[in-house]
């Protein structure tokens, strides 16, 4: 077992015995007197994880682990102290903590729950590479390509998104199929499991083409973008004539005459 353990504890004694212990198990203690000091730390090396006291001076073992949750990424927790209660131990764990242990800990119990939020920490820096790799594939996309995959997402067609987009079928086609290639996946299916973990991850997607602003979808009451198809049902008047002259309208020309209407009316 390797790995880099934070021990905060403000019991000097323990602090350094707990320190040779993990030494002989081929661990690197970094040790430290308070949460304090340890916040003020740099402790981006990993894998590592936080051997945490629950009561000290100045910042409480909680009141750390509170901190390390609003930081962008932080090590995984187990909490080793000698006053422990119910309420305190649900709050604990509820809040992301590996376990919860007791002071004295049986060496064995220790090693087996440092292990885990080692193994913990390992995967936690697999999902924020990978995380960090999709977004980079996303932000290489142009920004007709990101619509169009909004679009294919959505589950909407090619010809519906060249509709939205006011744009030839077939150029629809050849940026669906540079999508394809830049974010690196062959089906649809892989390709709405990929915009699923951008947005875990935090990025935006492009709107999805043919829908108004959010601010317009507000306005008419709705949380949702309102899409080209809900504005031509709401609009009887579609297929009406230009001045009554009984010319028909071009299909494009009666979509932009409804589309612009029904934002007037929201």
């Amino acid at each position: 077992m390797h790995g880099i353990v934070h021990v905060v504890d403000d019991d000097t004694s323990y602090r350094v015995a707990m320190g040779r212990l993990l030494r002989a198990v081929d661990l690197e203690p970094v040790l430290y007197g308070s949460g304090m000091e340890y916040l003020a730390a740099d402790d981006s090396r990993g894998p590592a994880c936080v051997l945490l006291d629950l009561r000290m001076p100045g910042p409480t073992g909680l009141d750390v682990q509170a901190a390390l949750r609003a930081r962008a990424f932080a090590h995984p927790i187990v909490f080793l102290t000698g006053h422990a209660d119910i309420p305190t131990t649900v709050r604990a764990i509820k809040e992301g903590a590996v376990d919860l242990l007791t002071k004295p800990v049986d060496t064995r119990v220790l090693l087996h729950a440092l292990a885990l939020a080692l193994q913990q920490d390992r995967e936690n820096a697999k999902q924020r590479t990978r995380a960090a790799e999709l977004a980079a594939r996303y932000a290489a996309l142009t920004r007709r390509e990101r619509e169009v995959l909004s679009g294919v997402v959505a589950g909407r067609l090619n010809k519906q998104i060249a509709y939205a987009m006011n744009a030839a079928e077939r150029t629809i086609k050849t940026h669906r199929s540079r999508v394809m290639a830049k974010m690196n996946v062959r089906s649809v299916p892989d390709l709405v499991h990929l915009a699923d973990q951008l947005r875990m991850a935090g990025v935006q997607l492009q709107a999805v083409p043919g829908s108004v602003s959010n601010e317009a979808a507000v306005a008419d009451g709705n949380h949702h973008p309102v899409t080209v198809e809900e504005i031509l049902k709401k609009r009887a008047d579609v297929q009406t004539h230009a001045g009554g002259n009984g010319t028909k309208l071009p299909a494009l020309t009666r979509v932009r005459r409804c589309l612009a209407e029904a934002i007037a009316n929201t």
